[in-house]
């Protein structure tokens, strides 16, 4: 029986899901949003909530159990200096699932996995992209 049991184990062993976990959570800091299976999101949204928690210290010993579980160094330079700030205001609830329904080929639920204020970092990076481009 799986009574209290926190992990979801997504038929993998232990050192592959770590770093599945560690690779979705990185994509996820680096581009924004990722779309993925729903099963995976929500593994990857626990994580990503953890690590922002975790990254809003700011101490040295916090960056380096970031550096430990995500496994990039760049990874957690841009959530500390990039993704905290953002997230300052807020008390949890960093990150937001959008269900997009099923894949065609196998049929698993497909979602969006995105920070919450990614509409805002997109829309503001794009911006900048357009203007570097005009000059």
């Amino acid at each position: 029986m799986r009574h209290r049991k926190e992990d979801k184990k997504l038929g993998r062993s232990s050192a592959h899901r770590k770093a599945l976990e560690a690779a979705l959570v990185c994509g996820l800091i680096q581009e924004k949003r990722i779309r993925t299976t729903l099963a995976k999101a929500r593994v990857a949204r626990r994580r990503a909530e953890k690590l922002v928690t975790l990254a809003r210290r700011g101490t040295v010993a916090a960056r380096r159990r970031a550096v430990s579980e995500l496994r990039r160094k760049h990874c957690v330079t841009e959530l500390f200096d990039t993704i905290v700030p953002r997230l300052e205001g807020r008390n949890g609830g960093y990150t937001r699932i959008v269900k997009l329904g099923s894949r065609g080929g196998d049929g698993p639920e497909m979602a969006i996995l995105e920070w919450v204020d990614a509409t805002v970092a997109v829309a503001a990076a794009t911006e900048t992209a357009e203007g570097e481009g005009e000059s």
